[in-house]
């Protein structure tokens, strides 16, 4: 493997979640080193097939070396193929990380190194303090032109899919970004490269769409070959096409999670309930489960708050995903398991081998599907985090009026 430069640019014009988005669609293997004017020594992110396992910066490092290179808005990057000889000391998908980091940055957690802001606002201070008006484009790897179909294009404003409607067909935005909407609530922004549709449109008989898509600013979409990718769904073991849908499942019901949060139509306490086992940790970091009767809950752990998520039945699937990350269970999540859960252990080793004969279309998809779960599921949070901070000030409030009066 080369080590001489693949990849290099200026952060002004590519920045640090574009960057990570380019080496994990191309899963590249090797380090990237940023420097900056503003900081004496360069930082550096080290990757094996396309995500991050280390990072160091100044005496920073791991995860929270690589949350402050965030926080660099000027400088240059370079990115060397190597051999990567370093402690996987990251846990978390690079998409995790970007939406974390942008969401500190707004928070003001991370420093921003570089000039001062023109705008009137000091670096790193937020503008917006409803999460949902404020949400970060996302984009995945470029289309494989033998699956596209035809192609689309639609002016902003327009409807490209409306929620309740049917429909069978999957696109890739090739350019421009298209706003993912339920109801009134804002879920997603994708950019080129992400897909409109899930598995569900992979199946026979009527798919009802969840959601609605609306062109944010003009937008070129490709119609993918639906007949091509029914074809590949149909050669995959009975196993592997219900953890597909176990994934629809997830995001469906994330995405009414958030909806519900949104709309403080939501009862936490309701969801951990004292006849519930927890499973494992260390079991879940292993084996990968399938559900035969009985319930388990996804419970969300970042910063030392739990937040229900959703309850998983029947044919749902939990655990280690080896080829997939959807920002819950193992690392970011718990499973509490109902009393009369029974569970089938699934072969994770034949998983892999049935993924890596599937064609890159089709494992950008399952991707997407991932990435828009950690999407949706980083939304509830922060939507959590908002009403709790909204609530408490109003609670101050009273208590300040009372005491005054």
């Amino acid at each position: 493997m080369t080590s001489n430069p693949v990849f290099r640019g200026n952060l002004h014009f590519i920045g640090l979640p574009d960057i990570f988005q380019i080496l994990r669609s191309n899963n590249r293997t090797g380090e990237l080193r940023i420097s900056s004017k503003y900081v004496p020594k360069a930082g550096f992110i080290y990757f094996l097939n396309g995500s991050p396992i280390n990072s160091i910066c100044g005496a920073l490092e791991g995860i929270d070396s690589v949350y402050s290179l965030f926080g660099w808005t000027e400088g240059t990057f370079e990115f060397r193929e190597k051999k990567v000889q370093q402690k996987n000391l990251i846990n978390k998908s690079g998409m995790e990380i970007v939406l974390d980091a942008m969401r500190m940055l707004d928070d003001g957690v991370i420093a921003w190194v570089g000039p001062p802001a023109h705008d009137g606002t000091e670096s790193g201070e937020s503008n917006c303090d409803d999460p949902h008006k404020d949400l970060p484009v996302i984009r995945g790897p470029l289309v494989n032109y033998g699956y596209v179909a035809g192609e689309e294009s639609y002016r902003d404003g327009e409807i490209i899919v409306k929620e309740g409607g049917y429909g069978k067909w999957i696109w890739t935005v090739y350019e421009g970004v298209v706003k993912i909407k339920k109801g009134n609530l804002d879920i997603a922004r994708l950019g080129e490269g992400c897909y409109i549709g899930t598995f569900k449109a992979l199946l026979f008989g009527d798919y009802q769409r969840s959601a609605s898509v609306v062109a944010d600013g003009d937008v070129h979409l490709c119609l993918l070959d639906i007949v091509r990718l029914q074809n590949e769904y149909t050669t995959l073991s009975p196993d592997f096409r219900n953890l597909l849908l176990s994934l629809d499942n997830r995001l469906k019901k994330t995405t009414d999670r958030v909806v519900e949060i949104f709309n403080n139509n939501h009862d936490d306490k309701a969801s951990f309930e004292e006849d519930m086992m927890m499973f494992e940790t260390g079991l879940l970091q292993k084996e990968l489960f399938v559900i035969r009767e009985g319930n388990a809950r996804i419970i969300r752990q970042i910063r030392n708050e739990n937040l229900f998520l959703m309850t998983l039945g029947r044919n749902d699937v939990f655990g280690h995903i080896p080829f997939v990350n959807c920002g819950h269970e193992t690392q970011s999540a718990f499973i509490l398991a109902s009393e009369d859960l029974i569970t089938d252990k699934l072969d994770i080793q034949r998983l892999e081998e049935e993924y890596e004969k599937l064609s890159n279309t089709f494992k950008n998809l399952i991707f997407h599907v991932g990435t828009c779960i950690i999407l949706t599921t980083r939304l509830a949070h922060q939507l959590h985090q908002h009403k709790s901070r909204v609530e408490k000030t109003a609670t101050a409030a009273i208590q300040t009026n009372t005491q005054l009066s």
